[in-house]
């Protein structure tokens, strides 16, 4: 069996992070990114559930996810995945949009797979040079060509301002996770909180997000400790920040969510600003 790779590159001119795996096996769990993610699979079969939408992925199929489109992703056909990807932060994306429409905006991707996609090509040449740390203005120039044929097709910008309809309860939810994903919280909280019994605020709460409401705090610590690694905290002290009982905890759940360990996450950005 090929031996497994995992290269995360940030690149300081763009602001945007890379991801390069190879020969991995990795399940990811439900869960949802604070960034867009645009990638595709060089080799291996794969099931995605995105959004209540269920596909099977394989080379040369482009992926988009929105921030907060919720996803699962597993091998199918027993054999390793390839995988690149290139993750864009909202305020690097409404940039660009401004550097392309002419006007401020967050996009709204429809499409989340796209089959046997011919942008495939201009993303692996664009993720290639952030790989190598090119500092040619090509890699500037593909991906303001990727993100404006993107955005040209796959869009609705009528969808842009527009919010998935949820319930008062599922928004006080959401508010209180985010607030408190520091602290031990009790599904007996989130009853107190909405007036709602256990299991219909669960089935309630997962038909409108996509996701439960445990998974869904799963993915804020996540995105929270992302954050602090890359500003340099040390792993233990992002571990007690984030509601974790101790660093080995942290460090098998990261790794099940992001496929890098803390540390690993941690070097990429001193790296970067080394």
């Amino acid at each position: 069996m090929k031996q497994e790779m995992r290269i995360v590159k940030y690149d300081p001119e763009l602001k945007v992070e890379a991801y390069h795996f190879q020969g991995i096996m990795q399940k990811f769990p439900n869960h949802f990114h604070e960034y867009y993610v645009i990638g595709f699979i060089e080799k291996g079969q794969r099931f995605l559930s995105c959004k209540n939408k269920e596909y099977t992925i394989e080379p040369g199929d482009l992926l988009i996810f929105n921030p907060r489109d919720n996803h699962i992703c597993e091998q199918i056909d027993g054999k390793t995945l390839d995988y690149r990807c290139i993750n864009i932060q909202p305020e690097i994306m409404s940039k660009a949009v401004l550097e392309i429409k002419g006007e401020e905006y967050l996009p709204y991707f429809t499409s989340q797979v796209v089959f046997h996609s011919e942008l495939v090509t201009i993303l692996r040449e664009l993720h290639q040079m952030l790989m190598e740390e090119e500092k040619d203005f090509r890699k500037e120039e593909l991906f303001f060509f990727l993100l404006a044929q993107l955005i040209e097709e796959y869009t609705d910008q009528a969808a842009t301002t527009a919010t998935a309809e949820q319930s008062a309860e599922a928004r006080a939810i959401c508010e209180f996770l985010e607030k408190h994903y520091m602290e031990t919280i009790t599904l007996a909280d989130l009853g107190n909180l909405t007036g709602l019994s256990k299991y219909y605020l669960l089935r309630s709460f997962t038909k409108q997000k996509g996701i439960s409401p445990y998974s869904y705090l799963e993915t804020i610590r996540i995105d929270k400790a992302k954050k602090m690694l890359e500003r340099g905290m040390l792993p233990i002290d992002v571990a007690l920040q984030t509601g974790f009982t101790d660093q080995s905890h942290f460090s098998n759940f990261f790794k099940k969510f992001i496929g890098l360990t803390p540390k690993q996450y941690m070097s990429i950005f001193k790296d970067s600003q080394s």
